[in-house]
């Protein structure tokens, strides 16, 4: 027959006592812990819940491109829209813009570039085809952005906004400068401003 060991006990001043946990303490030990966990995992979970779902301010500040050589298919800007566009990046210096967005024309590019280059940002072409989508994604986006377009765009995107664009661009019109505030409960604030010479 095999002899089971006892387990050792420690030796006190020549006499063996048995090992003995306090009464209780495993139990409220290893509740601590489950509790411990279950609040870290709670904890960690919802930053990220929150972030998914909740929206991010948007501020968006629209300009028509400024002016043209001529009315050609893609022009260049002209020596006064060139001035316009210099003075736009003076304006917006501090506007703490985080993204310049253009459409694919060399005067909407061309005023941009100033501001994006002041900034140490690139601009980034967006389709006027799609507006819808391109405000989701700077819904998404959150941030403060420049949106550099043409007279019939420019105050449709204010509106698709939730901005007033008060009135349609004249063709001669080079001057207007939005923005459109979009605060995390939804409300919207927009202002027009004028700019230039």
């Amino acid at each position: 027959m095999r002899k089971t060991r006892r387990q050792e006990t420690p030796r006190i001043r020549g006499r063996t006592r048995p090992l003995r946990e306090p009464r209780g303490t495993g139990a409220w030990v290893l509740l601590a812990a489950a509790l411990l966990a279950t609040l870290g995992a709670v904890f960690v979970s919802l930053p990220a819940a929150d972030s998914a779902e909740a929206p991010a301010a948007l501020e968006v500040w629209l300009v028509r491109h400024a002016e043209k050589v001529d009315d050609s298919a893609d022009p260049p800007l002209s020596p006064e829209g060139e001035a316009r566009a210099a003075h736009l990046a003076e304006l917006l210096a501090d506007a703490g813009i985080d993204a310049v967005h253009s459409t694919d024309y060399q005067r909407t590019r061309d005023t941009a570039g100033p501001v994006a280059e002041a900034l140490g940002l690139q601009v980034e072409l967006y389709d006027p085809g799609d507006p819808q989508g391109f405000l989701d994604g700077l819904r998404q986006r959150g941030g403060t952005h420049l949106v550099v377009g043409h007279s019939n765009t420019t105050p449709a995107l204010v509106e698709a906004l939730g901005g007033d664009p008060v009135s349609p661009i004249d063709e001669s019109e080079y001057d207007r400068l939005y923005r459109v505030s979009v605060a995390v409960d939804g409300t919207v604030e927009s202002e027009l401003r004028r700019f230039g010479g």
